[in-house]
């Protein structure tokens, strides 16, 4: 049985001592004195909490203890791969002390780094060139649309209309929207691939690009993409990649072979940095042929030394400074520790993993799978619309009961063309053994479904947060995003 751990733990503003404090080495003993002007001095001392170091630990392991991560479990989050982190990466991602605004001739190695994330992404996505500028999937995204609008206007022409494909990320219709397109939507077929009808009905001049994702989020690999590259292609428009299921694919097959002109990367998924909670995530914008001159700068470049550079018609910057170097490192790491073999391995294990799964969930009661016939890559999406309307069981209330059984949740009712949807992607750091568990446990869950249903509908029972309701804890009145809001909250209802 798997119990997750209780602290009563107050906030750690809330610890009553005063004085305490930890101990720091200090690293030089130097008298600088910098001169601040008075309109920028804080008027008092700031509100920090006065706590030791034993304190500080105990809060912080307690903390630990009622919550979840990779490291405590799998994390089959479909569509968001969640595999484990190589701890080596943390001693490359707190290695690097330089400032971004050093001079460049002082910062030569980190240059280099970035020069060959940048060959080896665009070698693995069969992409021209890449930017590392953007922080995270959805900035890429972005980027991405706005180097498509700044093609089309080099044209001396308006595109209106953004093609997105009915199985995609919720981002992408949000990032066509934000560049100011129209979105349309693309239906899949019974198959749950683009329909090419559907596609060929709609394409038109007036077609500025089609962001795909291949695999898709049902994890079947889109095979009628070169004919969709063709007729994207055909109006001038750009066939954009998002790179969210990349892991699926790795090593195997390549975007730009494939035909797509640009290309997204999530590196705090596909090349294991952390992620989650937000962040802080690494991302990379690749592209094609003429597409390339519309990167976010700056570019690494190789001559004599690195040197950064801004492409001929680049949109500009999507974040601050080189992109978020730290977790490049952890990515370089990544990538170095497997070398080229193993960087190949990852789409095939992901995908092996994920059929594995399939083949152990086969003939579940209650449980449907879109076109059963077909392997899936590195993700799957089972329907429990059967099940929920012979027990009333929901694949919410799976996902509840799956948190019981020490396993985090898997992402539901997404994609939106499947109902009742349980999106798992177990990908390929998980070993056999837990593999085999997670299907025991989805297998006991549909049991008790049909013979003690409230038992299934009551979780979770064994989390250090029992199941919440959902209106309030979304609510913009009762979310605490943070300790000031918290604060300000109380303060409102005369509490402290």
């Amino acid at each position: 049985m798997w119990r997750q751990a209780y602290w009563d733990e107050p906030l750690i503003t809330e610890y009553k001592g005063k004085g305490r404090q930890g101990f720091l080495v200090p690293k030089e003993d130097l008298d600088v004195e910098i001169k601040l002007p008075e309109k920028i001095k804080r008027g008092k001392e700031p509100e920090l909490p006065e706590v030791s170091e034993l304190e500080v630990v105990r809060h912080f392991v307690r903390l630990s203890q009622m919550s979840f991560g990779v490291d405590t479990g799998m994390m089959p989050l479909g569509s968001c791969t969640m595999k484990y982190n190589p701890k080596i990466e943390e001693e490359t991602g707190v290695a690097d002390r330089t400032h971004p605004l050093q001079d460049q001739d002082t910062v030569q190695g980190n240059l280099e780094v970035m020069y060959e994330m940048q060959r080896w992404l665009a070698e693995a996505t069969g992409m021209d060139e890449c930017s590392l500028q953007v922080p995270a999937g959805s900035a890429g995204e972005l980027a991405g649309v706005l180097m498509i609008r700044k093609y089309h206007r080099d044209q001396n022409r308006r595109r209106e209309e953004m093609l997105v494909a009915d199985s995609a990320h919720g981002t992408n219709p949000a990032s066509a929207a934000m560049a100011g397109f129209s979105v349309i939507y693309i239906k899949s077929n019974q198959e749950g691939l683009v329909d090419l009808n559907v596609l060929k009905g709609t394409i038109s001049d007036n077609v500025a690009g089609f962001m795909l994702t291949n695999p898709n989020t049902l994890g079947l690999f889109e095979e009628n993409i070169k004919e969709i590259a063709e007729l994207v292609h055909s109006v001038d428009g750009v066939l954009y990649y998002d790179g969210a299921n990349l892991n699926g694919i790795l090593g195997i097959v390549r975007p730009g072979d494939m035909g797509f002109d640009i290309v997204h990367l999530n590196l705090h998924k596909t090349f294991g940095v952390p992620h989650g909670g937000g962040g802080p995530g690494a991302g990379a914008v690749c592209a094609k042929g003429k597409m390339t001159k519309y990167l976010p700068y700056p570019i690494v470049s190789k001559g004599e030394r690195y040197y950064l550079v801004k492409p001929e018609r680049s949109i500009g910057k999507i974040s601050v400074f080189n992109g978020n170097f730290g977790n490049l490192m952890r990515s370089y790491a990544y990538i170095l520790g497997l070398g080229g073999k193993g960087v190949s391995m990852i789409g095939r294990m992901s995908t092996l993993a994920t059929n594995y799964l399939i083949a152990k969930l086969r003939g579940v009661r209650g449980l449907e799978l879109m076109a059963p016939h077909r392997f899936r890559k590195h993700e799957v999406v089972f329907s429990a619309k059967k099940l929920a309307e012979e027990t009333g069981v929901t694949a919410f209330d799976i996902a509840k009961a799956l948190l019981d059984r020490g396993f985090y949740a898997p992402t539901i009712y997404f994609p939106p063309n499947v109902e009742e949807a349980l999106m798992i992607e177990p990908t390929e750091t998980e070993p056999i053994e837990v593999l085999d568990q997670y299907a025991n446990a989805i297998k006991d869950i549909v049991e008790k479904a049909y013979s003690n249903p409230s038992s299934i509908t009551s979780a979770p029972q064994n989390t250090s947060v029992g199941r919440l309701d959902q209106v309030k804890a979304n609510h913009p009145s009762t979310m605490t995003p943070t300790y000031r809001v918290l604060k300000s909250r109380l303060a409102s209802q005369g509490r402290k």
